[in-house]
């Protein structure tokens, strides 16, 4: 194994120091910035966001993934303690249940596997904690570390349906085709599959500008590939705007490769890099590396109510009693039915339906409060200036660990935006005794109906989205976007007043 790269240099404007990491060396980058879970405790219970006070542990190398993009080992997911003999409840609560030791034998009912261990809705409290803490200090660590990349598989994204992006990829595509990286080594560029027949794209004519190298190295992936190998690309170039970004991260479900950015789209908060320099901003990035800032995600989980026996039993049904009351300890009422990872929001809204919707708002084990709304949005950091901002709700800062959520023209004068932390459990759910159903949908994709008894689990994921920022700029272009795709705070300047004595007195 080579030996670490660990040059400093004074490259930041604010006189911080920045270390350049190389990739090869990824035993000293997982030992320095790896999340981890402190174990030693497995009793639910609230805690206080501390720091672990056991030394970092990690699996033996035999239990590891490997991969040669040492970003996805930093935000690998570190196992459970699987010895304690506990399976956690499948809605998630905060405090373990005398039910919770006979919720393994119903794991196959339920349709759980090992899967079930990597849903931060199943973590503890302490755990949700710690790992929340150590996702935001891994953050903090990579927006001053360089990371030199050892890149060999390249994914392209762009708007399949837009023709002059499609033409612009070509160029980006055929640009890459003839680079190498430091080590000589060459690319292997993955394309959507739908590029394998467009005329415009025309991958044919590309293989044959240089038949005996590019044979093979112009590959098509597809949603399946992505969702089942997200470890083959080291990184990912986006062509668009926002809506591909976000496409980006629907694509990757748990790990996510960083993300470099052009923008080629409208507003541009999620797009960092002009594609009128493209060529010299990828050389940079491939011979001086690249600056990471890690986005929260949101873990969304839609629970399904399970009938009763009988209708007097269904009848009597109450949500709240089901999830924080006395019949909270019952594993029976409810079963999992699909997780998301989320970059922007989670909505709950009255969909088709011409009246308004109701939603219980939970959070661990306290219920909230009832929301008659058109609907509540629950944003990230990053989707706070989306439908977030539209709703009235908060202008937030991405760095920020928090849980935005917003109530979609609510039915009161008083209910106004509310600002969560990102180690707190929420469920949003239809009661029993609501007129209609609600609908969900999760960064504007699979919308789904929830009826009566329904609810949906919203926590932190384990799996941030890496964005790929300029080597000179930080987290303040946030603010420089915000007034400048939405002119923030802009108005006219007031007139100073026209003193006439002072004007004497200068004469």
């Amino acid at each position: 194994m080579s030996s670490p790269v660990d040059r400093r240099k004074s490259g930041f404007s604010n006189g911080e120091s920045e270390t350049v990491v190389d990739a090869n060396d990824q035993e000293v980058i997982q030992e320095q910035l790896e999340v981890i879970f402190d174990n030693a405790n497995p009793q639910r219970r609230r805690a206080s966001l501390v720091e672990p006070k056991i030394p970092s542990h990690r699996p033996d190398n035999g239990d590891r993934r490997d991969t040669s993009c040492f970003v996805h080992n930093l935000i690998e997911q570190r196992a459970i303690d699987r010895e304690t003999g506990y399976f956690p409840s499948p809605e998630g609560l905060t405090a373990h249940k005398p039910a919770d030791k006979a919720i393994a034998a119903l794991q196959d009912a339920y349709g759980h596997n090992g899967e079930s261990h990597r849903q931060s809705r199943l973590l503890t409290k302490k755990q949700l904690s710690d790992m929340a803490l150590n996702i935001r200090e891994l953050s903090k660590k990579l927006g001053h570390i360089r990371l030199m990349l050892k890149i060999r598989n390249i994914f392209l994204l762009t708007k399949a349906h837009d023709q002059k992006l499609i033409v612009l990829t070509r160029q980006l595509t055929a640009w890459l085709l003839k680079q190498h990286g430091q080590d000589g080594h060459s690319y292997t560029i993955w394309v959507e599959d739908t590029m394998k027949e467009n005329p415009l794209f025309n991958a044919k004519g590309l293989i044959e500008q240089d038949l005996e190298s590019n044979a093979n190295r112009i590959k098509y992936w597809d949603q399946e590939l992505c969702r089942k190998k997200p470890h083959q690309f080291e990184i990912c170039i986006a062509l668009g705007g926002d809506g591909t970004v976000l496409y980006a991260s629907w694509l990757f479900q748990r790990v996510v490769p960083p993300v470099m950015s052009f923008a080629l789209g409208s507003l541009g908060f999620l797009t960092k890099f002009d594609f009128d320099n493209h060529e010299q901003i990828l050389t940079t990035a491939i011979n001086d590396g690249i600056t990471v800032s890690l986005r929260l995600r949101f873990e969304a989980t839609i629970m399904r109510s399970k009938p009763k026996p009988t209708e007097a039993e269904e009848a009597a049904r109450d949500l709240v009693e089901e999830l924080v009351g006395d019949f909270a300890d019952d594993p029976t009422t409810h079963h999992p039915e699909g997780s998301h990872n989320v970059l922007n929001e989670v909505i709950l809204d009255r969909g088709p339906s011409p009246s308004m919707t109701t939603i219980e708002v939970f959070g661990d084990e306290e219920h909230f409060t009832t929301v008659q709304a058109d609907g509540l949005c629950a944003a990230t950091p990053t989707g706070s200036t989306a439908y977030n901002l539209a709703g009235g709700g908060s202008l937030c800062h991405p760095d920020n660990p928090v849980i935005l959520l917003t109530a979609i023209a609510p039915h009161t004068l008083s209910f106004r935006p509310i600002i969560l932390p990102d180690t707190i459990v929420l469920r949003l759910g239809v009661p029993y005794d609501a007129r209609a159903s609600a609908w969900a949908s999760f960064d504007g994709k699979e919308r789904c109906e929830l009826r009566p008894g329904d609810y949906a689990t919203i926590s932190a994921s384990r799996y941030p989205f890496p964005s790929v920022l300029p080597l000179n700029r930080r987290s303040e272009d946030w603010v420089d976007s915000i007034s400048r795709t939405l002119n923030w705070n802009n108005r006219q300047r007031q007139k100073a007043f026209d003193d006439q004595k002072k004007n004497a007195g200068k004469k």
